[in-house]
């Protein structure tokens, strides 16, 4: 059994949480996690850069000057990639980045990752987490409570109005629910905070 602290809101420690070790996954992994990571990266990019063609720059197709006598350059047509407002020579065009992770892959990749924020001493358990008011000043006295300065990664069971607008204009802290959690979010923060029925929910996501 791997222990971690619990704590409540208010920064006090109210007991140990269990974790079985059956369900740490740390001697394999690692590839799964650099796919998973460079997959979700991926689909960040929008994709939409683009540039004009030969066909779509403006200017017809008459040649500029006579092939010869005149002593310069020969020259085809005016939309010539080497001539200011010319078509851009093998620019980006819109396309898709994304990159395909299996299912087994990808449940590999978030045990192997939730496993080693375990075995590092950087997850902390909760009993609740809960605002009073939908203002930021109330979640930044739970991150003072809990001593953390730079930010966390909060994994709840389930999400309310309250927690969104409160948690939202805080830098380096984000807010997501146990099902939707992902390997790159896992990783990018350095504290996890995750609440009891939460970390219920990852044991059964993971197991």
């Amino acid at each position: 059994m791997s222990k971690l602290p619990l704590k409540n809101v208010k920064g006090d420690s109210v007991g140990d949480y269990e974790v079985a070790d059956s369900l740490l996954v740390l001697d394999k992994g690692d590839q799964a996690v650099h796919e998973a990571v460079v997959a979700y990266n991926a689909h960040q990019r929008a994709g939409t850069a683009s540039t004009l063609n030969k066909g779509e720059v403006n200017g017809s197709g008459k040649k500029p000057w006579k092939q010869k006598g005149l002593g310069r350059a020969r020259a085809g047509y005016k939309q010539s990639n080497v001539w200011r407002g010319g078509h851009a020579a093998h620019g980006p065009l819109p396309r898709k980045y994304k990159k395909k992770v299996s299912k087994k892959v990808g449940k590999l990749a978030f045990a192997r990752a939730f496993s080693a924020k375990i075995d590092q001493g950087d997850v902390t358990v909760i009993d609740s987490l809960s605002v009073a008011a939908p203002k930021t000043k109330e979640f930044t006295a739970v991150l003072k409570n809990l001593g953390l300065d730079r930010g966390a990664l909060f994994i709840v069971a389930e999400t309310n109005e309250n927690l969104l607008l409160a948690s939202r204009n805080i830098q380096c802290v984000e807010l997501v629910t146990a099902n939707l959690v992902n390997t790159y979010q896992m990783l990018r923060h350095k504290n996890v905070i995750i609440t009891k029925d939460a970390m219920a929910a990852l044991e059964a996501r993971i197991g």
